[in-house]
């Protein structure tokens, strides 16, 4: 009678445990399935957007130039030029380039308003041509970000989907017994052998998986802070609380603001010289500094033109810990902390998820052909792989469909706004 019972127990245990697995596969498969088509197509816009100046940079030749040796030209030779080049437009900020290879740049803006680019020899100050304000860069953060849409309505739509990102990452973990063990369990395949490809799939789903696992939590977790910031969580930005009139320093003037802030901050490896307007400032000069994990906004020294003088210093080191997460969230989402070389990183990492997105669906459909194949599928949808994907993203894939030939469709009013 004893050895019933605990036979019983063990039964009872195991029906338990069952019944948890299969509920966290439930919820792994909702969230792998039902957003599966809109998932794919914002990571797919993030990853490109990752190499997107790289982009940008093959498409405009202006952009290019051979590195030199020497010292490169002043902030206040390259502003010159661009005031040369703008016909009477404003000049709004001047940018270092973001590798030896890649043209300065100076953003312009006309009297009807319309932005343009000014891209300029960095060692001899020429200005080697202009570009329209949306490129690829832009382009591709616009669909990433909030689909080309207000971004009231966008934000919310494509930050949301950090929410089943997090939760196939947890149940993953539950899912998959002993996890732990597959991380150098190759995907297995048997030419010639039935059902072969499906379950290559999943071995490779799992794998991949396993080694994406840090990534997919660091993207949903960032995405999910952007959507805490659309709902009003954000961190108030660090700027300077003074106005000053707006000025357009060029030359040995803004060499000599410059010299005022690199006197003031020694640390500042000056990236971006920013002439305001209708907003705090003056002069700002922005760059990197001691601070980790922050954007070129959070080091500024604001210099007043008229008195030569530094009016206001900000530091990233003096952020708060609300406006370090802030502005932690861009350099890991996009992998732009480490330059280029994290950037290729990040793209290479996006192109495994945005595989997992697919797959994901895939296996899903591969297995409904099998059961097509042995008698067992409940309608000739099964043998058909792309009805099955479209079957098994089941009420969500209508809305997902219409949301990208949407923001597809708004790139010619972008292209149009620019």
């Amino acid at each position: 009678m004893a050895t019933v019972a605990v036979s019983g127990e063990v039964k009872k245990k195991q029906k338990h445990q069952q019944a948890g697995r299969s509920l966290w596969w439930r919820v792994h498969q909702w969230a792998g399935l039902q957003v599966s088509l809109f998932l794919a197509f914002i990571l797919a816009t993030g990853t490109i957007a990752t190499l997107s100046h790289e982009i940008d940079w093959l498409m405009t030749p202006s952009m290019r130039v051979a590195p030199q040796d020497g010292p490169q030209a002043s902030w206040g030779a390259l502003a010159e030029a661009a005031q040369s080049a703008a016909g009477g437009a404003r000049i709004e900020r001047i940018s270092a380039p973001i590798a030896p290879w890649f043209a300065a740049e100076a953003l312009a803006v006309g009297g009807d308003g319309e932005l343009f680019r000014i891209q300029i020899n960095p060692w001899t100050a020429q200005v080697q041509g202009l570009s329209s304000w949306f490129n690829a860069q832009r382009l591709f953060r616009e669909l990433h970000r909030h689909l080309m849409l207000p971004t009231r309505w966008g934000i919310p739509i494509v930050t949301a989907l950090a929410i089943p990102m997090l939760a196939s990452t947890i149940t993953a973990l539950f899912v998959y017994k002993k996890w732990w063990r597959g991380f150098f369990r190759l995907p297995r395949t048997r030419p010639g052998r039935r059902n072969d490809g499906r379950r290559y799939t999943g071995d490779l789903h799992r794998f991949a998986g396993l080694w994406l696992l840090w990534f997919v939590a660091l993207i949903g977790v960032t995405g999910l802070w952007y959507l805490v910031e659309w709902g009003g969580g954000h961190a108030p930005v660090a700027r300077p609380s003074v106005t000053l009139p707006s000025v357009q320093a060029a030359g040995p003037a803004l060499d000599e603001i410059v010299a005022l802030a690199r006197q003031d901050y020694p640390a500042l490896r000056v990236t971006s010289v920013y002439f305001p307007e209708e907003k705090p400032g003056g002069v700002l000069v922005m760059g990197d500094a001691e601070a980790l994990l922050v954007r070129e906004r959070a080091n500024i020294v604001m210099v007043d033109p008229e008195s030569s003088a530094v009016v206001e210093r900000l530091r990233g080191t003096d952020l708060t810990l609300h406006q370090r997460i802030s502005e932690a969230a861009d350099p890991l989402h996009f992998g732009s902390w480490g330059g280029f070389a994290t950037r290729l990183l990040w793209f290479l990492f996006g192109a495994g998820l945005t595989g997992l997105a697919v797959t994901g669906v895939l296996i899903y459909a591969l297995r409904l052909k099998h059961d097509a194949a042995a008698g067992r599928a409940e309608t000739e949808q099964g043998k058909n792989v792309l009805a099955a994907m479209w079957r098994g993203m089941g009420i969500m894939a209508w809305p997902s469909a219409a949301l990208i030939l949407l923001a597809l469709a708004l790139i010619p009013a972008g292209l149009a706004g620019d």
